[in-house]
């Protein structure tokens, strides 16, 4: 899981120190801005206004990013404290802004001497204290906002961890399932005395659990790709039922290249092989087939059943295996995905997928 960490004190964060400082500099260009018409009334020059405003603008950048990195660790006290800073620091850095302003004032206007008025002065404490309360209460709400998005950026990834966890969990439950049964075959060849099958089984075995145990269970594959694996698992079930065995396999070529969980056809073609053809003293066919309407992809496996074996099972229940992937394909796609089973004839069984139908672009 990708760790998402919220230093204590937020100033350590480069990304945030440079987003105070672009915030300090948009709010003092702002006040620049809305304030410079008065500002170029006053003198016989002009550029003497400006300059005194880029000088306090300077002198307020400097205080936003001091009153930034108090409020940064402050932001764990109640609101009600942080209000109660927000003003004691709007008053100190107001009354120290207007002593500047002042002198500014003065050199403006020099020669003429200005006198200090306690009136002036009062008033411009109280329109820099509104500008500092603004800026404070404007940094306040970014540090509600990145702190919220740190919250949803750990819920993310703790969701995602999780969903990970959940796909292996089914994965692995699936992995020992079909070792089982496999076994279960290579035991049956070997009891038949057939040695040289049950070898070409093992040999079957041992390539396709090194090609399926590397797979991410979060991991797509394309459908051509899936298929060889269902290929060579088949291989390995020939080599005991060749006699009564037949595998169609039907997917358009313009659906080779689409998208599914890895090993998503792997439970579906296992109970094939072994309610159809292990449960049956005739000929199976197993069906393999694959279809898309729309935005939709359609994957089915369909197999003969001995029909002592299908009486009195004509509903639609799900074992383990079929369960699994049921709950894996509706966890990977949360919406537009899901598993149907059941017999389509008094002898024929089928499950069919649906899925989001997501084609791999050929890389250039």
């Amino acid at each position: 899981m990708k760790h998402i960490a919220v230093p204590t004190d937020r100033f350590l964060d480069g990304r945030f120190r440079a987003t105070t400082l672009r915030m300090a500099l948009i709010y003092a260009a702002a006040e620049l801005l809305i304030t410079s018409p008065i500002w170029l009334t006053i003198g016989d020059n002009p550029l003497k206004p400006f300059l005194g405003k880029l000088v306090l603008g300077a002198a307020f950048i400097v205080l936003a990013i001091l009153f930034a990195q108090l409020l940064s660790r402050m932001r764990d006290q109640r609101y009600a404290t942080q209000v109660l800073a927000c003003l004691l620091f709007s008053l100190v850095s107001s009354l120290g802004m207007s002593l500047l302003d002042s002198h500014l004032y003065a050199l403006i206007m020099s020669p003429v001497v200005v006198p200090f008025n306690i009136m002036d002065y009062g008033y411009a404490v109280c329109y820099r204290m509104s500008i500092f309360f603004g800026w404070s209460f404007l940094f306040v709400a970014l540090l509600k906002h990145m702190d919220v998005r740190d919250r949803d950026l750990k819920l993310i990834a703790s969701r995602e961890e999780a969903l990970a966890a959940q796909m292996r969990a089914l994965q692995y439950q699936i992995n020992p399932h079909f070792l089982f049964n496999t076994l279960n075959s290579i035991t049956g060849v070997v009891e038949e005395g057939a040695s040289q099958r049950a070898e070409r089984m093992i040999m079957s075995l041992s390539a396709f659990l090194r090609s399926t145990l590397q797979l991410d269970p979060m991991r797509e594959l394309p459908l051509a790709d899936e298929l060889v694996l269902q290929k060579e698992y088949l291989d390995i079930e020939k080599e005991r039922f060749s006699d009564r065995m037949i595998v169609r396999i039907d997917i358009p070529p313009e659906l080779e290249s689409a998208m599914v969980p890895s090993l998503i056809l792997q439970p579906l073609v296992e109970n094939a092989v072994k309610h159809g053809v292990g449960g049956s003293a005739d000929e199976v066919e197993i069906h393999i087939r694959a279809g898309w309407v729309g935005e939709t992809l359609y994957l089915s496996v369909e197999n003969d059943v001995a029909a002592s074996a299908a009486s009195g099972k004509t509903g639609n229940s799900l074992g383990i295996g079929l369960a699994n992937v049921a709950h894996r394909i509706k966890t990977h796609f949360p919406e537009g995905a899901s598993l149907t089973a059941g017999y389509i004839e008094p002898t024929r069984y089928r499950v069919s997928l649906k899925m989001p139908l997501r084609i791999k672009r050929a890389e250039h």
